[in-house]
């Protein structure tokens, strides 16, 4: 009974002392410190403490603690509206759960801050107390956000002038779901709250096409701060981080045109972290985003030019035609996209569609064509398909010369690391890509490597094909259209017709002569594709002189062509190739004659029958007999060979997880 008049005392007199205080015609009353005390010199222990006890002093309007020098302005309010508190998601804490550190009332002055990170993380983990009904729910998605603003630029330096607490931008006590028009964070109040410590931004913000949300805020339609910035993925400007996660908020809005953005070549180098290419931005302005056919937008008619010359200072009128968002679905806008993009999309799925059905049939037919043999396990017999033959007649039949192979491997090599460096380009926001770019430390070093490997792969090509021309050249006797030459003849077609009609069991297989129609394929594909490829490759490396006289969708066209060819020979390389010289029943799981450059005599017979017999029957076939690699060449042919088959279905994989997350366009 003492303590229940003990406590009702203290009330009264806290209540007159508020009372008394806020009527003064001076300065708002202060709170208690450790050093004034309540008249009475009257303490509650922290297990004596009530809500009640708090609000009777922070209930009272207007109350508030000095912050200058013995008791004078300015003043800190502490007054609590405490029907607000109680309608917020904090509303079934007590004062103490968050305010920890208080011990007695009447309590210090100078607490602690307020730890809301450690109790919502604690909440994710069932550690805080369970008071707000709907939060456990949504639990895990409060760690997270929580997580992410530890690691954002708010959190980062907690005393700096811009950088804000969680009560900067939620309040101190009157917390509201984002989606109730209570709250600070509420999407119309958001442009507010950012503005008290971004001035600037937000009287841009205001003159923006954005901005039409805070003039008409009935609509409500318009993009504030957390739709483009996020809540709490808060970076420092300019790093990659803070890009990224803009450019996909702006994708919530403007999906279609963030797609169409993030397949050119700005959107691409600009997703890896290149700093010189162009951003959102850089084009649009950031806060000050007008319409297109505005006079103050960058991106009308009359100011485009110059703002493509901020970053193409040489670039000529028609450049302004570049298709910023490359849309190959929109005829009306990008009709030479349209067009190239469906023919190449055409061919690439024609030439799938053939050599895939070319492989499996040739798999099947070739593994049933084997005989059966009888085995023994356990005393038991099975029947099962008999391993494929290895010949060991020890000769050998010297097919490649060593400047081939030499110019093999420079092929080899240069193919695997441009495959490796442009399609880490071509599908940039996998986490594939995202990983190897970070281990070469970003695009530039990147870049550098892919130009230096396609000097290396147009020198192996097309030096190939000038010391072929030069050869044939000096040979007066040299038919053209005969079995040495690698141009397509009557023959192919016969051999190709004869060899899908052993596919479907109608005939025996064919005889083939030195070139199959499959490798004169692979030939002549790699040149198409150098052609392609170099020409596309070069008009992108060399584009601020091309920019000077070439209209800007030139290097849209050379974008598409670059990417979809490239992707057309990986689809092609690492599956048809690899199938027909490594991975059929016959050759499975290496041909080492690309790396030794001899074939075994009997495997030759087999392979090639018509070229065995021509060279046969004109004694040249002796002249071309060479001893058996050593068993140490075997093993470092087959070493660096499994090597490049590995990287190649390697990258073979990492293609198809692009494809599949992102697509071709």
């Amino acid at each position: 009974m003492k303590m229940l008049y003990l406590r009702l005392a203290a009330s009264l007199l806290l209540a007159v002392y508020s009372v008394a205080v806020a009527a003064a015609p001076t300065a708002p009353a202060a709170s208690p410190g450790a050093e004034r005390m309540l008249p009475g010199e009257i303490r509650l222990a922290r297990e004596e403490i009530t809500e009640t006890d708090c609000l009777s002093c922070h209930g009272q309007k207007g109350f508030s603690v000095p912050l200058g020098k013995n008791g004078t302005p300015p003043y800190r309010r502490l007054d609590i509206d405490g029907d607000t508190l109680h309608a917020s998601v904090h509303g079934n804490y007590t004062c103490l759960d968050c305010h920890s550190d208080i011990e007695q009332l009447p309590h210090k002055v100078d607490l602690q801050t307020v730890d809301c990170i450690s109790c919502h993380i604690q909440q994710g983990e069932g550690a805080a107390p369970e008071r707000t009904p709907w939060l456990h729910s949504d639990s895990l998605d409060l760690v997270i956000q929580t997580k992410q603003y530890t690691r954002s630029v708010h959190a980062e330096q907690q005393d700096a002038k811009n950088n804000a607490s969680c009560a900067d931008c939620h309040t101190a006590h009157y917390v509201f779901p984002s989606s109730d028009p209570r709250s600070t964070v509420y999407k119309l109040n958001s442009p507010q709250t950012c503005g008290a410590c971004h001035e600037k931004e937000l009287e841009e913000y205001r003159q923006s096409i954005h901005g039409a949300s805070l003039k008409t805020p009935w609509k409500g339609e318009s993009a504030t701060c957390t739709d483009c910035h996020s809540a709490h993925q808060i970076a420092k400007s300019g790093v990659l981080s803070a890009h990224r996660v803009i450019t996909e908020e702006c994708g919530s809005c403007h999906a279609k045109e963030v797609r169409s953005y993030k397949i050119t070549t700005h959107g691409q180098l600009a997703w890896l972290g290149d700093k010189d290419a162009a951003q959102c931005k850089d084009c649009h302005d950031p806060h000050n985003t007008h319409k297109v056919d505005s006079p103050d937008s960058l991106i009308s008619e009359e100011n485009r030019l110059k703002t493509c010359h901020k970053c193409h200072e040489d670039a000529g009128p028609d450049f302004i035609h570049y298709r910023a968002h490359a849309d190959i679905g929109d005829f009306e806008r990008n009709p030479e996209l349209w067009w190239l993009g469906g023919i190449m999309i055409g061919i690439i799925i024609l030439t799938l569609i053939f050599f895939y059905s070319h492989s499996m049939l040739w798999f099947w037919r070739e593994l049933k064509s084997r005989p059966y043999e009888w085995v023994v396990v356990d005393g038991k017999r099975f029947r099962v398909r008999a391993k494929r033959i290895k010949h060991n007649s020890g000769k050998n039949f010297q097919r490649f010369s060593w400047q081939w192979r030499l110019n093999h491997w420079a092929l080899a090599l240069s193919v695997l690391t441009l495959v490796l460096t442009g399609m880490v380009v071509m599908f940039p926001d996998t986490g594939w890509a995202e990983f190897i770019i970070g281990l070469f430390g970003g695009p530039r070093g990147f870049g550098l490597i892919h130009r230096s490997a396609a000097v290396v792969f147009l020198i192996a090509v097309f030096g190939h094909g000038i010391a072929v021309l030069w050869r044939v050249s000096r040979d007066k006797d040299f038919d053209w259209f005969g079995p040495d030459s690698l141009l397509p003849r009557k023959k192919d077609w016969e051999d190709m017709k004869g060899q899908f009609r052993w596919f479907f069991g109608k005939g025996e297989p064919p005889r083939f002569d030195r070139w199959t129609y499959w490798e004169k394929f692979d030939y002549w594909a790699v040149y198409w594709g150098a052609f392609v490829i170099g020409v596309s490759g070069i008009i992108l490396w060399f584009s601020p002189f091309f920019s000077r006289f070439l209209p800007g969708w030139a290097f849209n066209l050379s974008s598409l062509a670059h990417g979809l060819e490239a992707f057309l020979a990986v689809m092609t390389l690492f599956v048809v190739h690899f199938f027909n010289n490594h991975f059929r029943p016959s050759k499975f799981p290496l041909d080492t004659v690309m790396f030794t450059g001899s074939w075994d005599l009997e495997e030759f017979k087999e392979e090639r029958p018509e070229e065995y017999e021509r060279l046969k029957a004109s004694g040249e076939l002796e002249k071309r007999i060479v001893p058996p690699p050593s068993k140490e060449f075997k093993t470092v042919s087959y070493v660096l060979g499994f090597t490049l088959l590995g990287i190649g279905l390697i990258l073979l994989v990492l293609v198809t997880i692009g494809f599949f997350q992102r697509g071709l366009v």
